[in-house]
Formats: structure tokens, sequence, C-alpha cells
């Protein structure tokens, strides 16, 4: 499958890659690994924001199953997300690579408020802007405010980055006989359910004409094989 090309994209990472091999919290060689990634594909050419989910400290949704008022429990979830753009921060930024954090909930003394226009003088002066707190409200997954922050800043696509290696039709680590995907519609993926992001960040993405790159970003620089159109990834846009 011949990929089409992108220059600016926004990388969507979960909050558990920043394990590593812990079972909960932040492996810090974990994210080192990752913010090598991510200057590795900055050095190529590209320009990168970061959206990071916070599951690795705090999932909204678990706690409300668990009883707690669920905008209570997506606050909390939003403040994770904000921990980990932070420790992505200061990795990317010992490897030299320039990051500026801005948060959808306001908090002056650790990161800036997200400004789409002081973002975009960020990238355009080869910055990585990480984006936190999701869309600063309750009731939105970090998948939408991926979506929302790739509108926003108008890139060209978004890339999620998994443990496996693009979209099958049934859970790959469950099903020896499953079977991955190229190339897939947006009204393929809401029709069959297939769980690549949740629907409203499909939804947006679909509207915007922003192609979502799933790809295996475990794999030691896969993100810049795939950035180059090599390497193996499922691609989800609009029809012909």
């Amino acid at each position: 499958m011949t990929r089409p090309r992108f220059h600016r994209i926004l990388l969507k990472l979960s909050g558990e890659a920043l394990m590593g091999t812990q079972g909960f919290g932040i492996d810090n060689d974990a994210v080192v690994g990752l913010a090598g990634e991510v200057k590795a594909a900055k050095e190529a050419g590209f320009e990168l924001c970061l959206v990071i989910g916070g599951g690795n400290i705090f999932r909204g949704m678990a706690g409300a199953a668990k009883g707690m008022d669920r905008a209570q429990a997506d606050y909390m979830g939003m403040l994770a997300t904000v921990m980990n753009a932070l420790a992505m921060q200061n990795a990317l930024e010992q490897l030299g690579v320039e990051t500026r954090v801005q948060s959808a909930i306001k908090m002056d003394q650790v990161c800036e408020p997200v400004i789409r226009r002081r973002a975009e003088r960020h990238l355009e002066k080869g910055r990585v802007v990480i984006f936190a707190a999701g869309v600063g409200s309750p009731y939105f997954t970090t998948d939408s405010g991926a979506a929302l922050r790739a509108a926003e800043m108008k890139c060209d696509a978004l890339f999620k980055g998994t443990s496996v290696d693009g979209v099958y039709d049934a859970d790959p680590k469950k099903v020896a006989t499953a079977q991955r995907y190229d190339q897939l519609s947006f009204h393929r993926v809401l029709a069959d359910d297939l769980k690549v992001m949740d629907a409203s960040a499909v939804a947006l993405c679909r509207d915007n004409d922003i192609p979502i790159v799933v790809f295996n970003i475990r794999e030691p620089g896969n993100l810049a094989k795939v950035l180059a159109g090599e390497g193996v990834a499922t691609i989800v846009q609009s029809e012909e």
C-alpha cells in the first residue's frame, strides 16, 4: 500500500505507553524511548504535536464505574494527562528537543494555556507542542482531544501509536487468525465499531478529512519509518 506523505502530524499516545513494564505510573526508560522516537521524526523534518492519555495514572471512566461522579473522575484523569505531558517534555528537552506543554485546564505555573495561534508559532519555530488535559471538559476522552487538536492545528494526519501494528478484525492478542487491514474508510470503522478510537474522535477526523494512521509505537524506529511511508500500519481515511 502506498501511503500519502504528511508534514504536520498529531501523535496520540496512550498513558499506558509510558508505563513500560510497570503496572502503574511512569517508567523513565519508556518515556525516554518514546522521546527518542519523536526526536527522530523531528529530525526527519516533520512538525509534531502530541496528546498523551492518562490511563497509567488515573482513568476517569474506570473511576466512574466504581461509583465516583463521572465529571469529577474525568477532571482527575485530565490532571493525569498533564503529569504525563510534563514527563514527556522533560525527556524531550533532555534530548535537545525544544518543547512546550499547553493545558486545556489553566495551570500557569507549570505550562501554557491552550492558545491555538501560540501553538502554531511554536511549531513554526521548530518546537514540539504537547496538548494536555483533553478538551478541558468532562465526558470527552483524550481520543476526542487528539482529534480536536489535530483539526485546530490543521494537521495532515493523526497518528495513533499502539502496541499492535494496525487495525484488526479481532484482537490479535487473543485471536490467532485475526486479519490486519491496510486501509479502511471512516464509514467502515464506525459501522463495524472497530475501536480504532472512540466514535466522536473518528467522526471529527472524518468531518475534517484528517487521516488516522494506526501503528506500533513500541517497535524502535517505527514512527520515522511509518512517516516515511514505510513500515506496517493501517490508514483510516475518506473513501475515494
